[in-house]
Parts: structure tokens; C-alpha cells; sequence
């Protein structure tokens, strides 16, 4: 964007990236509070509940994308924010009641060549 001078216009474009820097999103915390979140673990908003208070952008955001359970990594993928400002911002919803966390299933045994091989294929497909 260029300038032309006037107070009014704002000083950067789309390739500067977000205004706020991600700390101030987080008050300058830098871990969630309660539960951690691994990057596999769903998230899914709870319907019908009211935020106690207003809700941030980057917080409303994640209300939003999750109405259908989502993952952790997806969630700062969508967001481009850092995976530990993502988690601050998800524990705070956790407190709230917003959200809830549900941990993917776990294998219970090792997985065999074939499966692996498939995820490769599908990895690089992407």
C-alpha cells in the first residue's frame, strides 16, 4: 500500500502480516492454563453456550472453525499464529466453557508397513 501522506491511511500492507504481535493476544503468557495441547488433539466448540465476556478476534475465530472438530495444528494453521499462542488462546476457551478437547485414539499396537507406506504416499501427494 502506498502512502499519500495522510494521517488517516494505514502504514502496512497485506505482506506485513498481523498488527498485534502475538503476545499481546495472550496478555504475555506463553502456556495454557490447565490442559496441554498436543497438536493431534480435537477441538470442537460446545453449542449454545454465551461467552462470560467479549470474545477477541483470533478467540472468535477459533469458536468458529471449530463447529466441527478440528485439530490443534489446523486450527494455527488457519489462524497463522504460532502453535504456543494458539494454545494460550485455546486454554482460555477451555476455562470459558467454549470448547472442549477430545484426544484421538490411540493405536493399540504398532502400525504395520502397509499403513505407514500409505501415509507416505498420501503426504506427498499433498
Amino acid at each position: 500500500m502506498r502512502s499519500t501522506g495522510s494521517a488517516d491511511e494505514a502504514w502496512y500492507d497485506d505482506d506485513a502480516g498481523p498488527v498485534a504481535r502475538p503476545y499481546t493476544m495472550t496478555g504475555g503468557r506463553t502456556a495454557p492454563t490447565g490442559d496441554k495441547f498436543d497438536l493431534i488433539s480435537l477441538v470442537v466448540a460446545r453449542r449454545g453456550v454465551t461467552p462470560p465476556t467479549p470474545l477477541f478476534p483470533e478467540q472468535a475465530r477459533i469458536v468458529e472453525l471449530c463447529h466441527d472438530p478440528v485439530s490443534v495444528a489446523e486450527v494455527g494453521a488457519e489462524l497463522d499464529l504460532p502453535l504456543g499462542t494458539v494454545r494460550v488462546l485455546l486454554g482460555d476457551l477451555l476455562t470459558a466453557g467454549l470448547i472442549e478437547t477430545h484426544d484421538p485414539p490411540m493405536l493399540s499396537e504398532m502400525p504395520n508397513e502397509d499403513l505407514l507406506k500409505a501415509i507416505l504416499v498420501g503426504l506427498r501427494a499433498l
